[in-house]
This record gives structure tokens, C-alpha cells and sequence, in this order.
């Protein structure tokens, strides 16, 4: 059942309740991942995207302090331009619904909010992860515990570049996460389609994806599903052309003290400064792929005989 305190989009609720296809897309992208106004028009692309696929989109958020699940035209305008909206993870879902707040949420609280919905697919752009230097400080994203709980299977194009991709998937592996590359031996980088790291499994198909998921959650293997989908090979950025451009947008973040939650929109937004717009042009392209196996996923797990009813 749909938690009390969530309030769903009529489309939203009509397709849940039905058993048809939803995808859950996440709302910090389009406040803090994106310049105005490429992020309100990529986000109503990607739900055009969803929509044409057969599914139903769901992009969550918390306004005056209430966690939506579906936005429509209005609010997601107030998304894209509102200064005032913060960045929330799980930890600060409580203190934006009780202060009526608004609220762009990230992978982990995305998650969350779309699996207290009975929405088991969601889409975003890059996974977070193990920040550089993080064995010492300790910077570690929420996106990784939550995938460790909570049932939902996140499509990316893998982790964030600006990231530690080797101790992110160990953190995965830990954690009990499987981690499939879709059509691909080597885990993608966000902007790139290589990083240097295998992924631990292949699937091809969405029909693979869907059985995965059921076979996770019908065995009371809680947690997510990390599916990695490159960027495609038209659209992204070589890694080996990347790594000048990350090292210097990390010295830039570390000469100007910058710390939390403020890295990655800080690192995203220099990185596009210092590519002259190319990794925004990327960035964009992969959110479009990951919407079109979001909704084909949704598509093949709503067709299953028997999906599962965890919760």
C-alpha cells in the first residue's frame, strides 16, 4: 500500500493502483544538476521519453513539506528556478516535511519516497558514491546504504566520475548490491563509457533485468538493483579527455573549501564550465538513454506473471 503521508499524481495513482508501468525520476537534477533552463526542459523531455516508452513518469519531490510523487508543469518550473529548494537526502526528508519546505531529492531519497509508492524502477543520470579521499574523510553517499535497503532497481550511467569508482563498488559489493552492466563488460563512468573497472555481471535485455528484480525480491533478498547503462557512444566524453578536467575541477573545490553535499553540484557545474558545455550536452543525452531503458524496464517488469509484492 501507498504510504498515508505521500501524495500521488492522479496519473500516478491510477497507473499503481492498475499495475501499470511507473518510473520514478529523481528532482535534484533539475535543481542543482542543471542551469536554468536546460533542467525544466530535459526534465519534461525525459517524461515525454517515459510516456513513449509505455510507462508512466513519476518525478518526485517534496513541496511545502509534502512528498509528491508526480509533478505537473507548474511545479516543476518552481523546481528549476526556485533558489530556495534544498538538496534532500533520507536524513533530511523529516526536517523539510516538518518546516513545509521544498525539497529537490536525491538518488537515496528518491528511492525511498518511490518504494514507500510500490514504484520499483527509477531512472537518474550518475550514482554517488565514495568520494576521492573518502577512505579518510568519510564521504560516502547515501545513494549506497539505500541501495542496500530499499527495493528499487536505479538505472545510471554508473557512477559519477568526479568519484572513487573502485572503492564505490566495493562499498556495492558489501553491501549485497548487484551491479549489472546493461549490454556491457565494463562498468561505465557517467560521462564516459569505459572507466578501467569490470562490472560483476552482463544482462542484455529488459526482459533479463525484470527476472533479476523478481528473483531478488521474491527471494526476500532485500535492497536495490544497480544498473549501469553507458552513455551513448556518440554522446560521451573519453575518459582519458575527462581525467585533466576532473583533476582540475577537484583542486578548484578543494581551494575554495567547498564540503557535503555541496561537492557534486559544485564539481558538475565547474566541469561544464571547463568543457565549455560538452559534459552538460552529455549529461542530457545519458538522462535520455536511461529514461528509454527506465520505461522499457518498467515495462517488462509490469508484464511478469507473477511480479513480486515485497515490501
Amino acid at each position: 500500500m501507498t504510504h498515508p503521508l505521500l501524495q500521488l499524481a492522479p496519473e500516478v495513482a491510477e497507473a499503481i493502483e492498475a499495475g501499470r508501468p511507473v518510473v520514478a525520476l529523481e528532482s535534484t537534477i533539475i535543481s542543482h544538476g542543471m542551469p536554468y533552463p536546460d533542467n525544466v526542459a530535459m526534465a519534461r523531455e525525459v517524461e515525454q521519453i517515459v510516456r513513449d516508452g509505455g510507462a508512466t513518469p513519476a518525478t518526485i519531490a517534496i513541496l511545502d513539506g509534502v512528498p509528491r510523487i508526480g509533478l505537473d508543469a507548474d511545479q516543476l518550473e518552481l523546481l528549476a528556478r526556485d533558489p530556495g529548494v534544498i538538496k534532500v537526502s533520507v536524513r533530511d526528508i523529516p526536517y523539510v516535511v516538518a518546516r513545509r519546505g521544498h525539497g529537490a531529492t536525491t538518488v537515496a531519497a528518491t528511492m525511498r519516497l518511490a518504494a514507500l509508492a510500490g514504484i520499483r524502477v527509477f531512472v537518474t543520470g550518475g550514482l554517488g558514491g565514495v568520494h576521492q579521499g573518502g577512505e579518510d574523510t568519510m564521504d560516502v553517499s547515501a545513494d549506497l546504504t539505500e541501495l542496500g535497503t530499499t527495493n528499487v532497481a536505479v538505472i545510471s550511467a554508473g557512477v559519477k566520475s568526479i568519484l572513487d569508482i573502485g572503492r564505490t563498488l566495493e562499498a556495492l559489493e558489501t553491501l549485497g548490491v548487484p551491479v549489472v552492466g546493461y549490454g556491457t563488460e565494463e562498468f561505465p563512468s557517467f560521462f564516459s563509457r569505459s572507466s578501467g573497472f569490470r562490472v560483476p555481471m552482463r544482462l542484455d535485455t529488459p526482459e533479463e533485468l525484470a527476472d533479476l528484480m523478481r528473483a531478488k525480491w521474491a527471494l526476500g533478498l532485500g535492497g536495490g538493483v544497480s544498473i549501469a547503462n553507458p552513455v551513448p557512444a556518440q554522446d560521451e566524453i573519453p575518459a582519458e579527455e575527462m581525467d585533466g578536467v576532473i583533476a582540475q575541477a577537484l583542486a578548484d573545490c578543494a581551494a575554495q573549501g567547498i564540503t557535503g553535499k555541496d561537492i557534486t553540484p559544485y564539481l558538475l557545474g565547474r566541469i561544464v564550465e571547463i568543457t565549455s558545455g560538452a559534459s552538460l550536452r552529455t549529461n542530457i543525452a545519458l538522462v535520455r538513454s536511461n529514461a528509454r531503458l527506465g520505461a522499457a524496464l518498467a515495462v517488462a517488469y509490469a508484464a511478469l506473471a507473477e511480479p513480486d509484492r515485497v515490501e
